[in-house]
């Protein structure tokens, strides 16, 4: 009996839900729209399906509201966003599906504890997620008819618009095109961002079975469908959590550019002389660039981010530009905490790298003279070579650095297994080497190099478990070229997996090293090619991925070339930038390219855990700190 109850109950909440949500679909269809253009359906229910796969139900709940913004105002009837909030509910059961609300305002109304409340005259966007056994028959024709993506196994999206009388009923309608226009810009969006929520572990309650989440902005483009591009092929689709966290919409001549994110701006003009520990020896004022001593330098006062000699530089500064962007950079300032890797035991922050070097004992020694200038002299690539692994790591301590040696603990069954890494302590753990080892700030190149292989290019990791080999495009090396040793630990790291051929690519690779090849491991291979990119990448061959590390695509016109060469070649692409100001220069540069992020500005696991400065602003700054991709 208890069997035959468990079943009759199931049936009863697939067919019917249970706690949040609104019940079943209503049974609109959508090819009841006028205009609508089959394509445009099938557009949409690859987004619903797409958005299944990522499950994000697994962790958000009904409370989790999210604010959301696809493109400007303008762009919407009424000159005003649909939709502005949004909710995935059936993570805690009842309906499976997502809710988008016009305002927050009405989303926290119809929030209860455990229902979702009807509340009079509030309208909601509904995408519920049935069993295909559930449809009606209709909706069941129009599936098959259109052969839609299913979701999941056996679920397909029912998409209506809701809203309760003031007598309690639900009435049901059809969303407009423009509406569906905005489901799928979300929908999209959603796919990508919510996956970087990260956990908040100090705020939840330990009786909390509700995970909580840390404040979170972000932003990514989606491409239009042909059959929904109207002018513009991109949308810059925003979503933060909370909903609360503000945007500040500049116009442009771009009806797809980026709104951006910012905190409060400041009321009135505030500005206080600081000792700044930001301070390198010698800093430049941002208005007028004279050299400045750390103890005369003067800050903003509300953002701290930039650096004067003077008040009477600050205050011009600020009527000029700074007032327009503030907000915007103290919002930046305060990701200080988020960004800095506190679990490492030595010095992090290298407000003067010599001395930084000197305090652990490694300044002008082997691979570490390229963490400072006095080496500045010697051409990249042609530092002395010293005599063993030890030297090259500036004779630290025996089990501070990685030797050139395989993993010995990491087989199945007598046969090597991938090694997959996440993080720092991941890496530091599967080495056995103490956190008072400061080699991920070299590391952190070639390890970023493998994480994007593994973790974040899906083809080029598929082709090294098949135990094939990935061919990468390695863009504008530098220091690099004198850190080859450290480049040896990827072929340890894919230990049985296939092999690498890295191309180094760019104008400061030396003449005499240009068109050389060298085995740096027996799975690892590096060419270097000295010369632009987009006058070498014809002669050589096709790449699976193109990397560029620390890139500084605002700060190098001669991006340009290169850039139009990766739009032409559609091949995958992740860059690197040092600090998220540089990163907003580099979003700006790459869709004037014409290319789409399609992998949004992340802070990379392996960024190196040592602060760096800025000649004229304090931004948190560290080599790799946030990566971004196109063609992904």
């Amino acid at each position: 009996m208890d069997v035959h109850l468990k079943y009759a109950f199931g049936r009863f909440q697939e067919q019917f839900g249970s706690g949040p949500g609104l019940g079943p679909g209503s049974g609109t269809n959508l090819m009841k729209i006028d205009g609508v253009e089959p394509s445009f359906i099938k557009s949409v229910y690859r987004a619903a399906a797409a958005l299944y796969r990522t499950d994000p139900w697994k962790r958000l709940r009904p409370g989790h509201l999210f604010g959301v913004r696809v493109g400007k105002d303008l762009d919407w009837p009424g000159k005003k966003q649909l939709f502005s909030c949004i909710q995935f509910i059936g993570g805690d059961g009842g309906d499976t599906g997502l809710y988008m609300f016009r305002s927050e305002n009405d989303a926290k109304k119809m929030t209860g504890p455990r229902e979702t409340i009807r509340v009079p005259n509030v309208e909601v966007l509904r995408v519920t997620y049935e069993l295909d056994t559930l449809l009606l028959p209709s909706n069941k024709r129009f599936v098959m008819s259109l052969a839609l993506e299913v979701s999941g196994e056996n679920r397909y999206p029912v998409i209506d618009v809701g809203r309760c009388t003031t007598t309690g009923e639900l009435q049901f309608r059809n969303p407009t095109l423009e509406e569906l226009r905005f489901l799928y810009a979300v929908m999209k969006g959603a796919c990508l961002l919510h996956p970087l929520l990260q956990q908040d572990q100090g705020s939840a309650p330990k009786w909390s079975r509700v995970i909580y989440f840390e404040p979170f902005i972000e932003t990514v483009d989606v491409q239009w469908p042909a059959e929904m591009a109207k002018g513009n092929d991109v949308v810059a689709v925003t979503i933060s959590y909370p909903p609360g966290r503000g945007y500040q919409e500049k116009y442009s001549s771009s009806s797809s550019s980026t709104p951006t994110k910012h905190s409060e701006a400041p009321k009135e003009e505030t500005f206080i002389n600081v000792k700044s520990n930001a301070a390198v020896c010698f800093r430049h004022c941002m208005l007028c660039k004279e050299e400045i001593n750390r103890e005369q330098l003067a800050c903003c006062g509300h953002c701290s981010a930039v650096v004067y000699c003077s008040s009477l530089c600050q205050k011009q500064h600020w009527k000029e530009a700074h007032k327009d962007v503030c907000g915007h950079y103290k919002a930046m300032m305060e990701r200080e905490e988020e960004l800095a890797m506190k679990i490492f035991i030595f010095a992090s922050s290298a407000e003067q790298p010599c001395k930084w070097l000197e305090s652990l004992g490694i300044h002008q020694k082997g691979m570490w003279r390229r963490k400072c200038g006095c080496y500045s002299h010697c051409p990249y690539g042609l530092l002395p070579v010293p005599g063993g692994l030890r030297d090259s790591w500036g004779g630290l301590d025996e089990n501070e650095y990685p030797h050139d040696s395989p993993f010995h603990n990491h087989f199945r069954d007598g046969i090597s297994s991938s090694i997959l890494l996440s993080s720092w302590p991941e890496y530091y753990n599967l080495r056995s080497l103490p956190l008072t080892s400061p080699v991920a700030d070299i590391l952190s190149h070639p390890l970023t190099v493998y994480y994007i292989l593994t973790a974040l290019s899906i083809s080029s990791k598929n082709l090294l478990l098949k135990n094939k080999e990935v061919i990468l495009h390695y863009v504008g090396p530098e220091g690099e070229l004198d850190w080859m040793p450290a480049f040896a630990e990827i072929g340890h790291l894919l230990h049985g997996m296939g092999n690498i051929q890295i191309i180094m690519v760019g104008p400061e690779v030396p003449t005499n090293l240009s068109g050389t090849t060298s085995g740096i491991g027996s799975r690892v291979r590096v060419n270097l090619v000295r010369g632009l990119y987009q006058d070498e990448a014809s002669y050589l061959p096709t790449p699976h991925v193109i990397v560029a590390l620390n890139c500084g695509l605002g700060s190098y016109s001669i991006w340009a070339g290169a850039l139009d060469l990766i739009k032409s070649m559609n091949i995958p692409s992740y860059f690197t930038n040092e600090s998220e100001l540089s990163c907003l220069d580099g979003k700006q540069v790459l869709r004037s390219a014409g290319l789409h992020i399609s992998y949004p500005v992340t802070p990379n696991p392996f960024r190196s855990p040592v602060r760096i400065f800025g000649t004229s602003t304090n931004f948190p700054s560290y080599s790799n700190c946030f990566l971004l991709g196109v063609n992904t």
